[in-house]
């Protein structure tokens, strides 16, 4: 098959090379409700093109090639003095698979055991491309299922205003459940 960015023949959807040179992540970092810190590996102006197949077949290759190269990098250097749990915003598959639990399989490891099927929005709406407004005036309505971990780590994949996480804090939040912090791809709102 050819590499979807330079076009030589690769045994990768992305071949090394490129992934080497433009899908190296880098940590960007903001903070939302209460000060909880979100982590983000790419700014999304970076990889858009790439984050706009997750709804197609191509973008289970692609989140597969994202998460290994940052969120399962993170792992290698994330100590925790105890076992936590992570958890995917949504994971609904859809297209054939969850593009959020692709990103939170990759953070297995001796400290954090990642979590399926926990937390899903009851509201379906999109909030992509839309408003601070909109997002605020049509609430994901999360619901949590039972997590024994008191300790968790939040992951999406795009951080555009922080609504969507605002709202999965404030759901865990009442289930007495602490957000450490959490993970996403890619950040929207840097330049």
């Amino acid at each position: 098959m050819k590499c979807l960015l330079c076009e030589n023949f690769s045994f990768s959807h992305i071949c090394s090379l490129c992934q080497e040179t433009f899908l190296t992540p880098s940590i960007y970092k903001r903070k939302i409700l209460n000060g909880i810190e979100v982590i983000s590996f790419y700014k999304y102006k970076d990889i858009k093109n790439l984050l706009h197949t997750k709804h197609t077949d191509l973008g289970f290759y692609i989140y597969k090639i994202l998460a290994k190269n940052s969120f399962a990098d993170f792992t290698k250097n994330f100590n925790y003095p105890h076992s936590i749990s992570s958890l995917a915003i949504d994971d609904h598959v859809e297209s054939g698979y969850s593009h959020t639990a692709i990103l939170n399989q990759e953070l297995k490891s001796k400290n954090i055991k990642p979590q399926f099927n926990k937390l899903r929005a009851k509201n379906r709406v999109s909030y992509s491309g839309k408003s601070r407004e909109f997002r605020l005036l049509n609430p994901r309505e999360f619901q949590l299922k039972n997590i024994k971990t008191k300790e968790v780590i939040l992951v999406d994949d795009i951080i555009t205003t922080g609504s969507t996480l605002t709202q999965a804090i404030q759901t865990l939040q009442a289930d007495k459940k602490e957000v450490l912090f959490c993970l996403t791809l890619a950040d929207a709102g840097l330049k």
